[in-house]
């Protein structure tokens, strides 16, 4: 799956983008645990980003990640 990262996301990760091998039934919030394994930091970021799965918003976290492209929104400000 192919994982963006945006602004503080990116900052805590380090990269802006990368594939992660994903298990077919995961979640999205198993996706994002494993992402906090991969990325020291980035687990205290991901507690307040929302995502999007192939564009479309992820209401709840446990829905299946069955997608091809999992963005990372952290809280943004400004206008």
């Amino acid at each position: 799956m192919l994982i963006r990262y945006f602004a503080a996301a990116r900052a805590a990760a380090g990269v802006s983008e990368e594939t992660v091998p994903v298990p077919e039934d995961a979640t999205v919030a198993d996706v994002a645990a494993l992402l906090a394994a991969r990325h020291p930091g980035l687990d205290r970021v991901l507690t307040r980003c929302s995502f999007l799965l192939d564009e479309v918003a992820v209401r709840d976290v446990d829905a299946p990640a069955t997608g091809a492209m999992l963005d990372v929104l952290p809280p943004f400000a400004g206008g």
